[in-house]
């Protein structure tokens, strides 16, 4: 079933107007594209909520979005940047209904703690997936991933980015191109 819309959201020092989210929007327009401000930031702080109160802004935004767009919400797939895509895939874990998940460098573990994995959920993840990461990110580099990755049921696609980090500056129209050609394939 192709996607009914895309639901993004921010990492946790940046926010929905991020270059590559916005270019995002403009390449997947018509498909209906959500970029979603945790109310954190709304709010004009800088440190994000915990992970409870992300994850409960997101049972109400996302359904929201579905409606306003008049998509079925089944059908949308969800992600982001970072700490963004983290709170969607836990999302989906606990029973948030998604099409997919479209993580972009996604925070497997805090710089130089590799063994504060963030991967708990990733059993409970039963839709397709897309990783868009630099192979040079320090909060989690391909070695790593290969190791937990196996472990989500759902489909899993991998799109390293030579030379890149973290930030994955200069790479929107690479992350672009990668979200954009496994949209089509799903």
């Amino acid at each position: 079933m192709p996607a009914s819309g895309l639901f993004l959201t921010h990492g946790a020092g940046s926010d929905a107007s991020h270059s590559s989210l916005v270019l995002l929007e403009e390449r997947l327009s018509p498909l209906p594209v959500a970029r979603y401000d945790f109310p954190y930031r709304r709010e004009g702080r800088r440190f994000p909520d915990r992970a409870p109160k992300l994850l409960a802004a997101l049972d109400e935004a996302v359904p929201a979005f579905a409606d306003e767009a008049g998509v079925d919400p089944d059908g949308l797939v969800l992600g982001g940047r970072s700490m963004g895509g983290r709170m969607c895939s836990m999302a989906v874990a606990e029973g948030l209904p998604a099409a997919g998940l479209v993580l972009v460098c996604y925070p497997l573990h805090p710089p130089g703690k590799p063994e504060n994995l963030r991967v708990d959920h990733f059993p409970a993840i039963d839709v397709p997936c897309l990783f868009v990461s630099g192979d040079r990110d320090p909060f989690g580099g391909p070695e790593e991933f290969a190791e937990h990755l196996p472990t989500i049921p759902g489909p899993v696609t991998t799109v390293w980015l030579p030379g890149k980090r973290h930030d994955l500056k200069g790479a929107d129209e690479a992350i672009a191109d990668a979200v954009e050609a496994w949209l089509a394939r799903l």
